[in-house]
């Protein structure tokens, strides 16, 4: 990787999401070599990538150069590539582009969709965990779209705008909402010739209530606000299969869409060459201890979404969200260095800031330790703390002037197909349709 070698221990960071990021901060210009990987070159704010899908943001207003955030930090290295394996027997990293020894090991590679072993929805399915993703759906929306006005067939019309969303989490509810608010305001004026009444917008929900992470009372609310905004909820359904236009389920109940995006799970994404007795089965999420020291060892550490710090009051480790990344992140920077020179760790506490989910234009859902509210409170709420955590002067600014210009327009400039998506087309047109 033509990594100087250094008198310094050398730590080596695997991911530069929110955790990933977080403890390089608390690394700078300490007395450590620090090598971050990751197969990106930029963070992604992964809250907005929803608002990329649907038009309303570009991709770069939510991404920030790696390379960026630490240029002034002193042997501080970054490399673009994918991590194969680890081999802790010889301390090693096994990557794309070569190996790389380590003193210190950080594991922050964050999560990836579950798919529960389902090949065919995962094949046929969208998910949204990265940006690529994020415009794959939205040329995927504006493609099916397109097609639909050439089509003269009524079913394949509806299918190709009928939209299922599949898990009623704050990625399905927020991006219901935003697709609820392109049919009302763009969508009618952009395709004149078609029935946009008749495009339908599915939420599925296996459990009993949809943003079932947060208070029954933003449940409720949540779910009032997207019935009002034409969105079908489904509860207590799960899918069981999809072939690329039928959506089967345990029910009664199936779908005709071209367009599924699967948002039902999340798992671990995790790299071979650790023990089997450090992994949790089937969510692969990596043990840990109060320090964030992987289970079986002493100098390998997890944080963020890839890590379960099992405790009393999280049984199966902390959700899969930002904040408790960040917060790993930032302590175990501190705790790294008080490990080097041999001084007690201090073990985590999370701090339950509260969660949060917008559904559209002034509606959002707000949960506090000991508060809950919703509206357009909420909303203001929601924009100020998302733009707070965002990276960098410049993507708080654009994001902010766009944020306003759609609110004054109630509309959404980013609905281009910069980047052709192709699928498979359930289609077969006739000469007279062309």
């Amino acid at each position: 990787m033509n990594i100087p070698t250094s008198k310094k221990p050398r730590v080596v960071i695997i991911g530069g999401g929110f955790a990933g990021i977080a403890i390089s901060k608390k690394l700078r210009n300490k007395n450590v070599q620090v090598v971050l990987i990751d197969k990106h070159n930029y963070h992604t704010f992964q809250p907005l990538l929803y608002q990329v899908a649907t038009g309303g943001l570009e991709a770069g207003s939510i991404a920030y150069p790696i390379r960026k955030v630490i240029q002034e930090y002193n042997d501080f290295f970054f490399r673009l590539t994918s991590v194969k394996e680890i081999d802790t027997k010889n301390q090693t990293i096994i990557s794309e582009i070569g190996d790389l020894n380590y003193d210190y090991l950080i594991i922050a590679t964050g999560s990836k969709t579950n798919y529960f072993g389902n090949k065919e929805i995962e094949r046929y399915s969208m998910s949204m965990k990265t940006i690529p993703q994020s415009l794959n759906i939205r040329s995927l929306i504006l493609e099916n779209f397109e097609q639909a006005v050439l089509t003269t067939n009524e079913a394949d019309r509806n299918t190709l705008i009928n939209f299922v969303l599949v898990g009623a989490g704050p990625t399905g509810v927020e991006l219901a909402g935003a697709l609820a608010e392109m049919k009302k305001a763009i969508l009618q004026k952009d395709y004149p010739d078609l029935d946009i009444d008749k495009m339908e917008i599915n939420l599925i929900q296996s459990g009993d209530r949809i943003l079932n992470t947060m208070s029954e009372k933003s449940s409720q609310a949540a779910e009032k606000f997207l019935l009002d905004l034409g969105v079908k909820i489904w509860k207590n359904v799960r899918v069981t299969n999809y072939d690329g236009r039928t959506i089967s389920t345990n029910t009664d109940l199936s779908f005709d869409s071209a367009t599924v995006i699967w948002t039902a799970g999340v798992q671990g994404a995790k790299i071979p060459g650790l023990d089997a007795k450090s992994l949790v089965e089937k969510v692969e999420r990596i043990r840990v201890n109060q320090y964030n020291q992987v289970v079986g060892y002493s100098n390998v550490f997890a944080i963020g979404d890839i890590c379960s710090m099992e405790s009393e009051d999280y049984p199966q480790g902390h959700p899969m969200m930002a904040q408790p990344a960040i917060q790993q992140g930032k302590l175990l920077g501190e705790n790294l260095i008080k490990l080097i020179h041999k001084k007690p760790m201090t073990p985590f506490e999370y701090n339950d800031k509260g969660s949060m989910a917008t559904i559209g234009r002034n509606l959002a859902v707000v949960d506090l330790p000991h508060y809950h509210f919703s509206g357009i409170f909420a909303w203001f709420v929601w924009m100020f703390v998302h733009l707070f955590s965002l990276i960098g002067f410049k993507n708080k600014a654009v994001v902010f002037l766009n944020w306003v210009y759609n609110y004054i327009r109630f509309d959404r400039e980013g609905r281009l197909i910069i980047r052709p998506f192709k699928k498979k087309s359930f289609i077969t047109f006739t000469s007279d349709e062309v």
